[in-house]
């Protein structure tokens, strides 16, 4: 009998910002700052520096920080009532679906709400699987859908960290070109699921080109195309949603991230048809719907349109394209507020140089895109600043 393999030592424990041994599990990377407070796109770091964020907690923080008519908002619904589930009505919930289905492409006018992007991708899948009967979904190259089981199991490069045994359903990834994308695309096809524009892979568009030869295949097959606008949607690229800047609308579309402005929100929104065979018991979630995250999202949307928040997206752009050509900065992608900067050198070392300078960015997939995800309340002065500390670097 052979003996059991040894146990691999124990790491060392990380330690937390005091020094004391931490009591999280060290999986993500981290920046060697501290955020306590912010203001705008102001954030104030522990060791009293002032960052201006480009990068807005993963695109969630869409209104900055510290905004008075959201802080409002919040403390109003918090004293009257912060949480009760889908088990009973609430006002708020059917006022914040009202104001999403207002700025959704048209012909969208159902809303379920979840709590992370990844839960609401992983909803709209089991729509399409309810509504066509069939086990295979078409993803494409570089897509980025989110960590649970369905939705990994349709992003690209997911085998490095998925954890589990083996995917639930069959997936083909297709080339990032129309005709790839349509090739695959058959009878047996339950969905197809695509992010505009891909935020991972480095803020790249998957062009209209392909995004209009995905839908003409699943109407031609009776598949469904899900749009995942988690990163691109809520007014960053310029326009509600990228489906409306492109004209191309889905049968779901799934948004998240600063739907709510940094309270934990997500949903999916679909056509009536698509959702029709749907009942009590079929779609379910514990804390999305809850009070106080309607109030969040029904105020974001409202500061979005009453602000001017979602053209002034593009203005800041290209503003930032005009700029920030400088330094190792050689190239631009993406659309609106969901920027690549295309590097000569690193991107994760030009992030470093950046935050040394008082400027917080992130990085992607692509280690040569600097992404840019800043809250829509940024100010030009600010791109101003970007551009100064990107001439200091080297090219």
């Amino acid at each position: 009998m052979l003996a059991p393999l040894p146990r691999p030592a124990a790491p060392a424990p990380p330690l937390d910002v005091a020094g004391a041994p931490s009591a999280l599990l060290p999986v993500y990377a981290q920046l060697p700052v501290e955020p306590i407070s912010g203001d705008g796109s102001i954030l104030l770091t522990r060791d009293g520096r002032r960052l201006i964020d480009f990068y807005g907690g993963h695109a969630v923080a869409l209104l900055g920080y510290g905004h008075p008519r959201f802080l409002a908002a919040l403390e109003r619904q918090a004293r009257a009532l912060h949480f009760q589930s889908n088990a009973v009505p609430a006002e708020v919930r059917e006022r914040a679906a009202a104001a999403l289905v207002a700025i959704a492409p048209e012909g969208l006018s159902q809303v379920a709400f979840f709590n992370s992007g990844a839960e609401a991708n992983e909803n709209a899948l089991r729509i399409a699987f309810r509504a066509t009967g069939r086990e295979r979904v078409v993803a494409v190259e570089g897509a980025f859908h989110g960590r649970t089981a369905a939705a990994a199991a349709v992003t690209w490069g997911a085998s490095k960290w998925y954890g589990f045994p083996r995917a639930p359903f069959d997936v083909v990834f297709a080339a990032r070109t129309p005709e790839a994308v349509a090739a695959a695309i058959d009878d047996r096809t339950a969905a197809v699921i695509l992010e505009p524009i891909q935020g991972v892979a480095g803020a790249r568009p998957l062009g209209v080109e392909l995004l209009e030869a995905a839908r003409a295949a699943t109407l031609a097959h009776g598949a469904l195309l899900i749009l995942d606008e988690v990163q691109s949607g809520m007014g960053r690229v310029g326009a509600p949603f990228a489906a409306r800047l492109y004209g191309v609308t889905p049968d779901l579309l799934t948004v998240g991230k600063g739907l709510a402005g940094g309270l934990p929100a997500s949903a999916v929104v679909a056509r009536p048809e698509a959702v029709a065979g749907l009942g009590v018991g079929d779609l379910g979630t514990t804390f999305g719907g809850g009070q106080l995250a309607m109030a969040a999202v029904e105020e974001v949307i409202a500061i979005l349109l009453e602000e001017g928040l979602i053209p002034r997206a593009r203005v800041l752009a290209e503003q930032i394209r005009r700029a920030c050509a400088v330094g190792p900065v050689v190239g631009f992608q993406g659309e609106g507020l969901l920027l690549g900067l295309r590097t000569t050198r690193p991107a994760a070392t030009i992030q470093a140089e950046l935050l040394a300078r008082g400027i917080l960015v992130g990085t992607s997939a692509d280690p040569h895109v600097i992404r840019l995800l800043p809250p829509l309340v940024l100010g030009a002065a600010q791109v101003e600043a970007l551009a100064a500390a990107l001439a200091e670097l080297p090219a």
